[in-house]
């Protein structure tokens, strides 16, 4: 039997920042070391220095390149012209899969793939939610108005794919249980990420990694940290590592609050350097779905206390100890109390790492990836069949 042709697969996103590059990054670097050939299509008004870094390292598996354009966050007139300009680049690169990653991408790749299709293309168009749209609320008109898009886009869709049970059960929630295929693939890290990372000679109390937006909690890791002060009778330092328009704000309250002599601000970098720099981690988001964040500081031996929310469960465990409320300043400041106290608390509550490495490897995802991948050519090809539902995870 012959092996199965490479791919050219191109991954179609808005904002290279956060877990969507992430998960992109990895997939790419995966496929491309089996043989793929792989690109990335983009915005080109977002991130800085520290994902012009990112893509410098990922540039060596991108063979069908990098392709930047002005993509906004929001609808509008913009949108046209960028979808012109989208199409214009894909149907160069003649992709055989085209996987749209939020809620932007997802729309570009199907809206773009349906066009190539009716020129007897047959790509594959696939689209992975990551929260995006998801995150908005169904009883606002904005919320309804993108649930209606994405049920009017699901019609042109080859098959859905969601990095968490949690963004599953929400889509079905929201937008309404999918008609298309769909498949459930956790992200994964790479192998040296396993690794534990010791902390720095200078390491402070508490760190927060991540965008620098009230989605994700940096106010309430803030005033959480004055008020577990008080709770532990003495100062406690922490840093904050990210980037984001708000930040500007947080150092304000920072300033206001008399703090900046023990909470410390500092640019994205890799997550493993930021990890060295505290001894436990704090993830205060209010909404996620499936974070690139918890499942490295667990697999580099970094105690963790989170906000109960999106997929974290997921990985933490149902039962975690150390699982906070959303928004909820006093429980934070709790938790973050007892870590003091007993700083051997959170060791104990954490995952197995056995078990962990099994089911959060990118080997795994970017295998399980595939196989979605080679189905839906198959499909579009009119070659086999294909399930309504299923999980790869």
């Amino acid at each position: 039997m012959a092996a199965a042709p490479p791919l050219r697969i191109l991954h179609c996103f808005r904002s290279p920042v956060g877990g969507i590059f992430r998960h992109v990054r990895d997939l790419a670097e995966e496929h491309a070391r089996a043989g793929h050939e792989v690109g990335i299509l983009c915005d080109s008004s977002t991130g800085g220095a520290y994902e012009d870094r990112l893509f410098e390292t990922i540039m060596p598996y991108l063979s069908l390149g990098l392709t930047r354009m002005p993509i906004r966050r929001s609808l509008g007139p913009s949108d046209i012209g960028a979808a012109f300009r989208t199409y214009n680049e894909i149907k160069q690169l003649q992709p055989d899969i085209l996987h749209g990653h939020g809620a932007k991408g997802g729309a570009f790749v199907r809206l773009v793939g349906s066009r190539l299709r009716v020129s007897r293309s047959r790509v594959a168009r696939l689209y992975s939610p990551h929260g995006g749209s998801l995150h908005y609320d169904r009883d606002r008109l904005r919320g309804r108005t993108y649930f209606a898009i994405e049920r009017m886009l699901e019609r042109w869709t080859d098959s859905l794919i969601f990095v968490s049970d949690y963004e599953r059960r929400t889509y079905t929630d929201k937008i309404g249980e999918p008609g298309v295929p769909w498949q459930l693939i956790h992200n994964g890290l790479r192998q040296q990420e396993f690794e534990p990372v010791a902390n720095a000679a200078d390491a402070v109390d508490f760190l927060y990694i991540g965008m620098m937006r009230d989605l994700k909690g940096p106010d309430v890791f803030i005033e959480a940290l004055r008020r577990a002060e008080q709770l532990a009778g003495r100062p406690l330092r922490g840093v904050m590592v990210g980037d984001g328009d708000d930040q500007p704000r947080y150092q304000s309250r920072i300033d206001m609050l008399g703090m900046g002599a023990r909470l410390t601000m500092r640019p994205a970098m890799p997550a493993r350097e930021a990890f060295a720099l505290a001894r436990t981690v704090v993830i205060p988001s209010r909404a996620e779905s499936m974070p690139y964040i918890v499942l490295e500081a667990v697999a580099a031996g970094k105690p963790v206390i989170s906000t109960e929310v999106g997929g974290i469960p997921e990985i933490l465990g149902q039962n975690f100890d150390g699982f906070v409320a959303p928004g909820d300043i006093e429980g934070m400041a709790v938790a973050m109390a007892h870590a003091i106290a007993e700083p051997d608390w959170l060791a104990g509550a954490m995952p197995d790492p056995v078990a962990f490495r099994a089911r959060f490897s990118a080997t795994a995802m970017a295998d399980r990836m595939m196989n979605v991948y080679r189905n839906c050519i198959s499909v579009a090809a009119g070659e086999g069949q294909t399930q309504t539902a299923s999980s790869l995870s």
